[in-house]
């Protein structure tokens, strides 16, 4: 997991996400324009037009979920945010060295955007609109949303479909929706034979800063909640997560209101697991869920806000972590 400041950025985006609006919309391109390399439009999330010379090739990503799902769908992308960041929080789909770092996500540089010459840039909701605007004069910007609490699997669904429309590779987006519907469906039979079917999970994470423990609920309308759900289990939060993210915040002592049967989490190799700080806390000891030894850390590299490749990865991983 990263450091602190980083964690500390991610919950500023998620809370800056409460005040964009829209939803992802895609219309179906005409078969000529994907096979043939013929100009198409593909309408984004802000039901803007956006008109491509053919499938676009040359593509950059302001953000880790679009360029996931670039990689996922066959188009290295040319250039990507944050690429050392990336490489440590998503692992479901790997960069390889030809991508160019853009800088940070919330910050691109468009000097370097320029340098790349792209048909295609893709960025999301969480990138100031004014910078979305710089990026148009570099060349056409398709806009996904970043997430929706109330459809967050469908959400990241539609957003790998419509960068799929924009690249001609609606064929690999299907296929990767349905590998994350196999997995689903494989997992919810493997929980349910272990005798978990309707156990009460709850997903967090969290950071040590100042010698200070923050636990980040993924409590209901939260991606990995979602699926956790469609698994056949239970969330046990019952704080308010956020109208975006479905992220709430809460502290040790908060957790004595959790009636979890189990806690998993995953840090990305934190300079300090939260947990461990929290190891000779009395609170923390005093929780049934340590008591009965149900806390569990997922692999590392798992992205908390991926489209369909890490939705898959975190199926497998939570799947065998809780039937072991």
């Amino acid at each position: 997991m990263k450091t602190p400041k980083l964690y500390q950025a991610l919950a500023a985006v998620a809370g800056a996400a409460l005040l964009l609006t829209g939803c992802g919309s895609t219309e179906e391109p005409a078969e000529s324009a994907t096979s043939s390399g013929e100009s198409l439009t593909v309408t984004d999330s802000r039901g803007a037009k956006v008109e491509l010379d053919g499938p676009a090739k040359r593509v950059v990503g302001t953000e880790w979920n679009v360029v996931e799902n670039l990689v996922d769908l066959g188009v290295m992308p040319v250039g990507a945010a944050d690429v050392k960041g990336y490489n440590t929080w998503v692992t479901a789909e790997k960069l390889d060295d030809t991508a160019k770092d853009i800088g940070t996500r919330g910050e691109p540089s468009l000097d370097t955007i320029a340098s790349l010459d792209p048909d295609l840039i893709v960025a999301t909701t969480d990138l100031a609109e004014n910078v979305i605007t710089q990026l148009e004069d570099l060349a056409p910007v398709v806009v996904v949303k970043s997430a929706d609490a109330s459809r967050q699997i469908d959400q990241a669904e539609d957003n790998l479909k419509l960068i799929a429309e924009a690249t001609g590779t609606e064929a690999k987006a299907e296929e990767s929706i349905a590998a994350f519907d196999a997995a689903v469906a494989d997992g919810k039979a493997k929980l349910a034979d272990a005798g978990l079917a309707g156990s009460k999970v709850a997903f967090a994470d969290g950071w040590v800063a100042d010698g200070k423990v923050s636990i980040r609920p993924f409590a209901k309308g939260s991606l990995l909640t979602d699926i956790n759900t469609e698994l056949g289990l239970v969330t046990p939060w019952t704080v308010e997560g956020d109208a975006a993210y479905g992220l709430a915040s809460t502290d040790v002592e908060g957790l004595t209101k959790l009636d979890a049967d189990s806690f998993v989490y995953i840090t990305n190799g934190a300079d300090a697991d939260f947990t461990e700080e929290l190891a000779d806390n009395a609170v923390w000891k005093s929780l049934p869920f340590v008591k009965a030894g149900e806390v569990h850390r997922l692999e590392d590299g798992i992205w908390m806000f991926g489209g369909p490749a890490s939705m898959t990865q975190y199926v497998n991983a939570l799947v065998s972590t809780l039937t072991k």
